[in-house]
């Protein structure tokens, strides 16, 4: 009787199966590129308010004494692409691994698409939680110093 880590070494993965592996490469290459692309669109709307915006956004904020607003929100747009570029890339390291590893047959190739598809999950749960935790914090701030008022 073989033992269960040898079975598991043995899963072979059937038609059915790579059918909807190739289905869900093309959809994963689609949404990388969509990705890419929404990242280009950040960078270059961070590029307009850092340039042609800045002016016209911190005037409007000094009126209202406010301080200026123009790079501080240049800045978040970038801060926001360069977090987003990654899940991107791993999606987008799935997508063309788990086509090759299906059109070469090569197990090492398969394993490295889970890997980068792994990658990708854990980034976007590891950033979820901080964004849930920085909400968390906003209300709990939010809640003292409104009770301080």
């Amino acid at each position: 009787m073989q033992s269960p880590i040898t079975q598991l070494e043995q899963l072979v993965v059937n038609s059915k199966s790579k059918s909807f592996l190739r289905e869900i490469a093309r959809w994963t290459f689609f949404f990388s590129i969509l990705g890419f692309i929404s990242i280009a669109l950040t960078l270059i709307g961070a590029i307009l308010i850092a340039t042609v915006y800045a002016p016209m956004l911190n005037m409007v904020s000094q009126q209202q004494g406010l301080p200026a607003i123009g790079l501080p929100l240049a800045i978040t747009y970038v801060v926001s692409a360069l977090l987003y570029f990654m899940p991107v890339w791993y999606l987008f390291k799935f997508s063309r691994k788990m086509k090759s590893a299906l059109a070469t047959k090569n197990d090492d190739v398969l394993a490295d698409a889970f890997e980068n598809l792994k990658s990708h999950f854990k980034y976007i749960g590891v950033l979820t939680i901080i964004v849930i935790s920085l909400y968390v914090l906003l209300v709990v701030f939010s809640v003292v110093a409104g009770s301080l008022v």
